[in-house]
């Protein structure tokens, strides 16, 4: 059976939004970002979750276990601007049941 995680996401004006996740249609924090309205249009995913922009770069805030940066999302953070040890590209991160209670603040745009 298929359920939704919590998911705590601080946008770009410091407010926190609680929203719950599907875990069962493949979907990214970037695309959850965009489907809740979490940043304006035309600022986040504007490469369609190719790890190619990082527009929905973001800072994860808690322990939370994910999977590893692969090459293009380390290639990418290389090169992006206001990257933390915790950044991470939402686009990379896919919604599974282990990020219950994750929690992410989106970085500044660059």
């Amino acid at each position: 059976m298929t359920q939704d995680v919590t998911i705590k996401i601080t946008d770009r004006e410091g407010i926190i939004h609680e929203v719950l996740a599907p875990t069962d249609m493949n979907m990214n924090v970037m695309e959850l970002v965009s489907a809740y309205e979490l940043a304006p249009e035309g600022t986040i995913g504007i490469c369609g979750g190719m790890a190619m922009c990082a527009s929905c770069q973001c800072y994860v805030l808690n322990q939370v276990t994910l999977p590893e940066r692969n090459d293009d999302e380390e290639a990418m953070l290389s090169e992006a601007f206001n990257v933390k040890d915790n950044s991470r590209l939402g686009c990379q991160i896919y919604i599974t049941n282990a990020l219950e209670g994750l929690e992410i603040a989106l970085a500044p745009e660059s």
